[in-house]
């Protein structure tokens, strides 16, 4: 979601991860993160159970073994995996998630398909010249630049921050999503149609960029500024955010979560080693991945809900959605103001 650069090939659907994290979590040889909080001081929290959705492969699910982070919680944490984060948007919607992230489109095309949830903070990040994705072109294409994608065909993850980043690269150049043939493809359809020479171009995460560039595919197009924003955002569902005592226990867990990652992000080479261990990616690419995307947790801020709103503006003026959105009316920060995952100990 995405975050971007954290997803992984395989169907949209939903994995139930075998594990349950908790106050009955076993112990680990690591546990440099227990201790977050007592489990005694919110006996209430002990009734519920979160899951987690998790995109693609992200490590969360080794990392919070690995850290220890939920050992001491009073709830109990499981994981659901997806491909990509529209399904995930839609699970978390139903209820059948209860907090994950995604790239900056599923909130949008969520919202314009009228799906109960919130996004609730960001994964800001942290460098705004590394890209978590980009637009390719395989190895000896006569492809440059966007310019020559008029009239080619460019496969994309439908719905996804993949699909964003197109259709600003072609706004950037002055092209409309009629100038080129989009071809929607999930990423591992999308990885098969551009291994075999059946699109041009393909916009897509790490790893699957950073595997297709160091088998010789070129880079025409960058998910940075000034074509596109950096962020991944957290979405949680109305379900637990509308309930005092879930909301609050369920603000715990996005702590928690953020203590994991800026935990990972300290520890490179454990955090490459969760996500080979999760997606089955070589560990190079894992750590490709991580290196390409560093970021902190933060709340959803003015200049955030400016930039969705301008990106979900794009897609309905391209065709792209039915329904115009208001970006203000899915945002309801959970963690509170001024909250910094790097300065988390």
């Amino acid at each position: 979601m995405s975050h971007k650069g954290l997803r992984i090939f395989g169907a949209a659907v939903l994995l139930a991860a075998a594990s349950v994290l908790g106050a009955c979590s076993s112990s680990h040889e690591k546990t440099p993160l227990a201790g977050t909080s007592a489990a005694n001081e919110h006996p209430d929290w002990g009734q519920f159970t979160f899951t987690l959705g998790d995109n693609g492969g992200d490590g969360s699910e080794e990392l919070a073994k690995v850290t220890g982070a939920f050992d001491d919680a009073p709830y109990k944490v499981k994981f659901a995996r997806f491909d990509f984060g529209p399904p995930l948007v839609q699970a978390t919607a139903t209820g059948d998630i209860d907090l994950g992230y995604v790239g900056d489109v599923p909130p949008i095309t969520g919202a314009a398909q009228q799906y109960g949830f919130k996004v609730v903070a960001v994964q800001r990040g942290a460098d705004q010249s590394k890209a978590a994705e980009n637009i390719i072109v395989p190895k000896g294409s006569p492809i440059r630049s966007l310019a020559d994608l008029k009239g080619k065909k460019l496969a994309i993850p439908q719905g996804s921050s993949a699909h964003g980043l197109a259709l600003l690269a072609l706004k950037s150049v002055g092209l409309t999503p009629k100038d080129v043939e989009l071809v929607y493809l999930s990423p591992a359809a999308g990885a098969s149609a551009f291994n075999t020479g059946k699109v041009d171009a393909w916009s897509i995460w790490n790893p699957q960029s950073a595997i297709a560039i160091k088998d010789g595919a070129t880079v025409i197009a960058k998910g940075v500024p000034p074509i596109d924003q950096v962020n991944n955002y957290y979405v949680a569902t109305d379900k637990s955010l509308g309930d005092p005592v879930r909301r609050a226990a369920l603000a715990d867990v996005l702590t928690r979560v953020a203590r994991i990652f800026n935990w990972a992000q300290q520890h490179p080479d454990e955090y490459a080693k969760a996500i080979a261990k999760e997606t089955g990616v070589p560990l190079d690419d894992a750590r490709t991945t991580v290196d390409s995307y560093p970021f902190k947790v933060t709340q959803v801020l003015p200049e955030d809900v400016k930039a969705q709103q301008a990106l979900s503006d794009a897609f309905f003026d391209a065709g792209e959605i039915k329904k115009k959105v208001d970006v203000t009316t899915i945002t309801d920060n959970l963690l509170p103001e001024g909250f910094d995952s790097t300065r988390l100990s």
